[in-house]
């Protein structure tokens, strides 16, 4: 049992650096209170959700998902 907990305890911090990396990847959000006034086209934009940006987010969502498992499950054993 001891080899699974040290197991998902390395994971877990890969997985942690991981999502560190990617977040930091990510550009800005600059368009701040204008996209309220009509750039939130520019801002959900189909080329975005194609290109990098769009797989960055993706990457950030499941890493994200994996730390919460994997922080539950290190909490229940």
């Amino acid at each position: 049992m001891e080899v699974v907990k040290n197991l998902l305890n390395i994971i877990l911090v890969i997985d942690a650096l991981v999502l560190v990396v990617v977040v930091l990847m990510q550009e800005g959000n600059t368009q701040g209170l204008g996209s309220i006034a009509g750039g939130a086209e520019t801002f959900l934009g189909k080329n975005k959700a194609r290109g990098l940006t769009g797989r960055l987010l993706l990457i950030t969502k499941i890493c994200a998902g994996v730390f919460i498992l994997l922080a539950l499950l290190m909490y229940i054993l």
